[in-house]
């Protein structure tokens, strides 16, 4: 865990009673993630000992919120929606051609490092499906064409 970090972290956790510790594991961990791009092993053990809750507590947190990364992406993380109202409209046709246009599979990089292509359970917008989130910032009713578009913007 980068020590910068805890002057923030410090400020956290004075907002809240003393042995409120778990309460603050989802906001480190969301930063941890904007510092480092994931959450790496020496992430969790030192965030554990500064939080003193055990490290269980951060496992589920990482295992259950699909927002918090194990391992580095590329430059652009390019995440599609497989749930219901996303696949009923064409979620799984994005993703074979985002497959084929990147040359990877779903959770792969691609060896140059620009794109990690994965897919998340639900993203929450359901209304405007087909959805893929690219680091971060939403990108409603997809199509093979506006995933083209979208693609030639990204340097």
């Amino acid at each position: 865990m980068n020590p910068a970090l805890i002057p923030e972290f410090d400020r956290l956790k004075a907002r809240f009673p003393a042995d409120f510790g778990s309460s603050l594991v989802l906001p480190c961990l969301r930063r941890i993630q904007e510092d480092r791009g994931w959450i790496a092993e020496e992430d969790i053990v030192g965030l554990a000992a500064y939080l003193g809750v055990p490290r269980i507590q951060i496992e589920e947190v990482l295992s259950f919120y699909t927002q918090y990364r194990r391992s580095p992406v590329g430059r652009w993380h390019l995440e599609v929606c497989r749930n219901v109202s996303c696949s009923m409209r064409g979620s799984e046709r994005l993703l074979g051609h985002l497959c084929r246009r990147l040359g990877v599979k779903e959770g792969e990089t691609t060896p140059d490092g620009r794109f990690t292509l994965k897919t998340a359970e639900c993203l929450g917008s359901c209304g405007t499906a087909p959805v893929m989130v690219v680091n971060d910032v939403y990108h409603e009713n997809m199509s093979p064409d506006k995933v083209d578009e979208l693609l030639g913007r990204l340097d």
